[in-house]
């Protein structure tokens, strides 16, 4: 009997370097953030405050963004160590989900304001691996569309859109943080893209940097083409030191 093979789940995340910013910026960003990803999908139009349980959550909805809620969760979720004051260069975590159920639901992580030189200030969406939301999300409109929102709303300094499996496959030989998924995006404080090789598309968004489509068909780490066409562009994009 033949094993079927495991579905890979892709997620996209953005991330960006000691940035002091308020529980009041933060929320301003993050609810820029849920109306630009909105529209690209009806999957990610609809989020939830943290709850105990999906049914509690649902009570209390995120859509459309209200920047006041957005500020008091921020607030609540400074870090501290437990039974301990605020840690401020921390920043804040917020995280939050659709309120889906098993084959349809997405998370939002949101780590915001931190201006600590040892951790990273990051925004990952988890999208599901399985069932019919799973095959539609993870195409390159959607990926691409949630990377583009990332870019514009938070600023980071790369981000990317990818399966797990293809993230360990592309960090295996290199030692830097930032690695080439599916869908990758360098701000232009890392300067210019240098030309790639096709099937590669590359598009400007707006004045912050660029978005770098590895292939327009369906990524899988267990297609060889994907794997050596990622690490040839991450090669070259480190040799231009945009890695």
């Amino acid at each position: 009997m033949t094993e079927r093979p495991v579905p890979e789940g892709y997620y996209a995340g953005a991330y960006w370097g000691p940035r002091k910013e308020s529980p009041e910026e933060c929320a301003q960003r993050a609810a820029n953030f849920l109306n630009l990803l909105a529209p690209h999908d009806p999957l990610l139009a609809h989020w939830y405050k943290p709850a105990r349980s999906a049914k509690d959550a649902r009570k209390h909805p995120l859509m459309p963004p209200d920047v006041p809620t957005l500020t008091g969760l921020f607030r609540r979720g400074v870090n501290r160590e437990r039974g301990g004051p605020a840690i401020e260069q921390l920043g804040y975590t917020l995280w939050f989900d659709n309120g889906g159920g098993k084959f349809d639901r997405a998370g939002l992580q949101i780590l915001c304001g931190c201006y600590s030189e040892a951790v990273s200030n990051a925004c990952v969406l988890t999208l599901p691996s399985t069932g019919p939301e799973a095959e539609r999300v993870g195409a390159v409109p959607v990926l691409a569309g949630a990377v583009r929102s990332m870019a514009m709303t938070w600023d980071p300094d790369w981000a990317v859109a990818t399966s797990d499996s293809f993230r360990r496959l592309m960090r295996e030989p290199s030692k830097s943080s930032a690695f080439v998924g599916w869908v990758t995006y360098l701000s232009r404080r890392r300067g210019m893209v240098p030309p790639l090789p096709a099937p590669v598309r590359i598009e400007p968004v707006e004045d912050k940097g660029t978005l770098i489509i590895l292939t327009p068909e369906r990524l899988t780490a267990r297609n060889p083409e994907h794997v050596e066409q990622g690490r040839r562009v991450c090669e070259l994009l480190a040799r231009a030191g945009r890695m």
